[in-house]
């Protein structure tokens, strides 16, 4: 028996409801990278009036800037593929409903294209994965520098630790 068109179409639509979860967390994937990218260009312009303020910090300062630049441009590579692959599984759901209307079997261009939709995916996560490698391979937690330890305002002494050197 030959299926019907609305057959068909309800068939699309069950075997797309997983590749559209699937865009639904790379979107969350997405929102996060680009959260971190923000907190490093924030983290960046910060380091930057520093550095014209104080000439004492400034290789300490460029250092770190160095760092933040690279994290930067691995958050860039991250995003890109992560949107590519959303891309990617956007074409795998279209292809399975022009498949479905056109009645054209579209099998294999939707396994290739599922295929490289995770392999960028896997792509983003690993450069993801290097990025935070290299953020706390940068983590001085409860260090303090000499200069900052010796810094007498009133304002500075008076700060917890964590929030010592922190402009308001």
């Amino acid at each position: 028996m030959e299926p019907t068109q609305l057959e068909a179409v309800v068939r699309a639509i069950q075997l797309a409801i997983a590749p559209v979860f699937l865009v639904t967390g790379v979107v969350g994937l997405l929102s996060l990278l680009a959260h971190r990218l923000a907190r490093i260009i924030d983290r960046a312009r910060m380091l930057e009036r520093r550095s014209e303020e104080s000439a004492e910090a400034g290789a300490e300062h460029r250092a770190d800037l160095a760092v933040l630049a690279r994290r930067a441009r691995l958050m860039n590579w991250a995003i890109g593929l992560g949107t590519l692959c959303a891309l990617l599984v956007c074409t795998v759901i279209a292809a399975l409903f022009l498949s479905a209307f056109l009645g054209v079997g579209l099998e294999l261009l939707v396994g290739w294209l599922f295929i490289a939709a995770m392999a960028v995916l896997i792509g983003a996560l690993l450069i993801f994965l290097h990025e935070v490698f290299l953020a706390t391979s940068r983590l001085r937690i409860g260090q303090r520098s000499a200069s900052a330890g010796t810094q007498g305002s009133s304002s500075t002494s008076k700060r917890p630790p964590h929030t010592a050197g922190l402009q308001e």
